[in-house]
């Protein structure tokens, strides 16, 4: 019987899953992929094997009273785990955890003080730590002994030099731990992994990875490590998102709580849930509905979220100087040729 592990990716109304088996320990083999979902006040429950062929895709009523439980999720999918024990022993499961502050940059095995330490990262990261850490707890309850280890969004950018980290502030500040973290590490890792593939030693030179999705970011790699990032303290800052508005003027967060009277938790709504291509279209966060659409203001949100990776780009390219490869990752960045040829259009003067 084949050692496996789950990795497993909790969000806000879906958790996405993989399971891996482990006899090659050098490169883990893909068995299965899966999520569950929320669909209208239901549960989608999907599998697929490792060449994509769905094995099961059900929907199921709801047996919990919230819009989405990661307790409920889960157990639908060891239930299913469960089924196929005789195909693999799983040995432990990993979860994507967004912000691992100062305290993490490594893989971390979770217990008591991790978890602890974790929710006090939650301020930071409110669309994401909350999600991530309620499927630690769901599988506590459900498996209380297999090991879970922690991956930190975070981690991969502590190789940027400290100038790239740093904010103008008062030292003081930055000894308490206020400075540019950055974000999407997982995705920006995997791809500096498997970069040799496709560019060989070009892999080691001056490449920007744009990971373009509903919560995106651009990463500066040089010699395939983090050397700078859109993202910053917090998951808002950098491109605009699906829903949240990217990088803002200071003054402009001033000026809400003390002229428009705004509470924090008003502006915090406003600036996590309504901004980004929802707030900028009036429409969706969905760039598959706003390219389809013939409203001008789903077409202003599309050239603003361009325009915004245009100067991004300008900006790595200057940390780097220069730049030999392009990268486009995320469901956007994957997905949308249209995207990618605007971008790209809008860089030309790179070469």
């Amino acid at each position: 019987m084949k050692r496996a592990l789950v990795a497993i990716n909790s969000g806000s109304s879906s958790i996405k899953f993989g399971i891996y088996g482990l006899a090659n320990s050098s490169a883990p083999e893909l068995l299965f992929s899966g999520l569950a979902e929320a669909v209208d006040a239901r549960f989608r429950f999907m599998v697929a094997d490792a060449a994509g062929r769905h094995l099961t895709d059900s929907v199921y009523a709801s047996d919990s009273s919230l819009p989405f439980s990661h307790d409920v999720a889960l157990g639908h999918v060891w239930r299913w785990l469960d089924s196929h024990r005789k195909q693999f022993d799983l040995v432990a499961a990993g979860h994507r955890v967004v912000h691992g502050g100062d305290q993490f940059h490594v893989p971390v095995m979770v217990n008591a003080a991790v978890l602890d330490q974790l929710e006090r990262l939650a301020p930071l990261a409110p669309l994401h730590q909350p999600n991530n850490l309620a499927g630690i707890h769901a599988i506590a309850k459900l498996k209380p002994g297999l090991p879970q280890i922690a991956c930190f969004d975070t981690a991969f950018h502590v190789t940027q030099p400290p100038v790239a980290r740093a904010f103008a502030l008062p030292r003081e500040f930055s000894a308490a731990g206020i400075k540019r973290f950055g974000f999407h590490g997982l995705s920006f890792e995997y791809i500096a992994g498997v970069l040799p593939r496709y560019l060989g030693k070009r892999a080691e030179g001056k490449i920007v990875i744009a990971h373009l999705g509903s919560g995106a970011g651009m990463c500066a790699l040089l010699d395939r490590r983090s050397v700078a990032a859109t993202t910053g303290f917090s998951a808002l800052d950098g491109l605009p998102m699906g829903t949240r508005c990217g990088a803002i003027d200071p003054g402009v967060i001033l000026y809400l709580l003390q002229e428009k009277n705004m509470a924090v938790e008003s502006v915090s709504e406003l600036l996590y849930r309504r901004s980004g291509l929802l707030g900028v279209s009036g429409l969706s966060r969905d760039m598959r509905v706003l390219l389809a659409s013939a409203d001008p203001a789903a077409a202003a949100a599309i050239e603003l979220f361009v325009y915004r990776i245009g100067r991004e780009l300008g900006s790595l390219a200057a940390a780097l100087g220069g730049l030999d490869g392009l990268i486009f990752t995320g469901g956007i960045g994957e997905h949308s040729p249209e995207i990618r040829s605007r971008i790209c259009a809008h860089a030309a003067w790179l070469g």
